[in-house]
């Protein structure tokens, strides 16, 4: 369950991170509850999330080409250092009781613009540490079950501090949290990073990006799903803060519950997915995921009850990270290595960058109808959107199968080729 550990730069990596994903989830709940008692507005809790990650949809796209063009590993060191800077601008704004939504809207900018990089390189960066073989699979489940183990003790930990402290001290203990990520990319040994020899124009490169994953049909379904539930699915996040004060009618310790159930789900998700030996199965694996995130969360939306909440908040963040992660290998393992970054940079888009409109949407929805009934269809959009994409597996799995034959991927496979060349060797003997 943990072979990727093998690999020292990704037990840097992973150790680095797994303190870094708790401040930055202390802060995103910390900046939920400070926008919302800002301004007692689903709409403009919207807003100021639509204001962050509309750089995401807008910019990764363009920094997937960097990305495939310049050394991820200085980059992601980059991205860390302005995201730390970023909270401690944050912290100041609060500190000073100069916080209003022109300057949230202002700095939630700057880190969309930030994560439109980081997100990028980092998800690109994994191969270097790992390979694409046979640890990759390993090592993107291991990497979800960090961020996601961020996620259930970030909201905990940042529910009891907004009850007892400022949400300065939030933004604060974030800022912090970067120092042992940073360390860690410093510390790592990485080979000298060689251009690409014969580059096209960022213009045209991104082009061919696009091109190539929407003209072969495994990566453009995996990409439209990720995007559906990103867009219908996703603003249940943003949402929390009303659900628990207006719905469950509680405070920041209800909202810290909240969030964290989909975290404990996401985490027993990555356990799974981390214990699993092949990539076969991913198709029914990524449809499933979705179905039982839209399940998970028609029954958030149904109830008025804390302990059924939880229970489908959990089964929707356990169905949430399945779809991710295994949509995630799925694409690391069958693109081509010299457009692994614009690949995932429209991962990325489809993920992230279609979360703003699901913001702006979501909160204009759940102004108009409440936010029950914009978690329950959000979460009918995304068994929809599943089931579609289950339809096609039968289609899809002919294309992929011979990629991962000649990667050597899939382990029978791999031990089969080992087999022959043995018998082989022996024959010319």
């Amino acid at each position: 369950m943990v072979r990727a550990f093998r690999h020292r730069n990704f037990r840097l990596y992973f150790g680095g991170q797994s303190i870094s994903l708790i401040g930055t989830w202390v802060q995103q709940i910390a900046l939920g509850w400070t926008i919302y008692q800002l301004t007692h507005s689903s709409f403009l809790l919207g807003l100021v999330s639509f204001a962050g990650q509309l750089p995401l949809f807008v910019v990764t796209p363009f920094a997937g080409v960097l990305v495939d063009r310049f050394n991820r590993h200085r980059t992601l060191i980059a991205t860390q250092i302005l995201s730390m800077l970023q909270a401690f601008a944050l912290t100041l704004v609060v500190f000073t009781h100069a916080l209003q939504v022109w300057n949230l809207i202002a700095l939630n900018v700057f880190a969309g613009l930030i994560l439109a990089f980081d997100l990028t390189s980092r998800q690109a960066f994994i191969v270097e540490m790992v390979g694409s073989g046979r640890d990759l699979p390993n090592a993107v489940a291991l990497n979800a079950f960090v961020i996601n183990g961020g996620r259930m003790l970030g909201p905990a930990i940042a529910g009891l501090l907004l009850t007892v402290v400022s949400p300065a001290v939030c933004f604060f203990v974030n800022a912090i949290s970067y120092v042992p990520v940073i360390a860690a990319l410093l510390f790592m040994r990485v080979d000298e990073y060689v251009p690409p020899a014969n580059q096209a124009g960022p213009l045209r490169e991104l082009i061919d990006g696009v091109r190539y994953s929407m003209g072969f049909a495994p990566i453009r379904a995996v990409l439209l799903l990720v995007g559906l539930v990103s867009l219908l699915g996703m603003p249940y996040a943003v949402l929390m803060p009303i659900f628990a004060a207006e719905v469950l009618h509680g405070g920041p310790h209800t909202l810290g519950l909240l969030m964290t159930a989909p975290g404990i789900g996401a985490l027993v998700g990555t356990v799974y997915l981390a214990s699993l030996k092949t990539i076969l199965g991913a198709g029914v694996r990524i449809a499933a995921g979705a179905i039982i995130f839209g399940l998970g969360l028609c029954i958030a939306g149904l109830t008025h009850n804390m302990a059924v909440a939880l229970i489908g908040l959990g089964c929707a963040g356990l169905g949430l990270i399945v779809q991710l992660a295994t949509s995630n290998t799925a694409l690391q393992t069958i693109v081509d290595d010299d457009k692994r970054g614009r690949v995932m940079s429209l991962y990325t888009m489809a993920f992230m960058g279609m979360a703003p409109f699901g913001s702006i949407l979501g909160g204009a929805l759940a102004h108009r109808i409440g936010v029950p009934a914009t978690f329950v269809i959000g979460g009918a959009a995304s068994i929809v959107g599943a089931l579609l994409f289950a339809m096609k597996i039968p289609v899809l799995r002919p294309m992929v199968l011979p990629i991962y034959r000649r990667k050597g991927i899939i382990p029978e496979i791999a031990e089969g080729l080992q087999t022959a060349s043995g018998l082989l060797r022996t024959e010319r003997r």
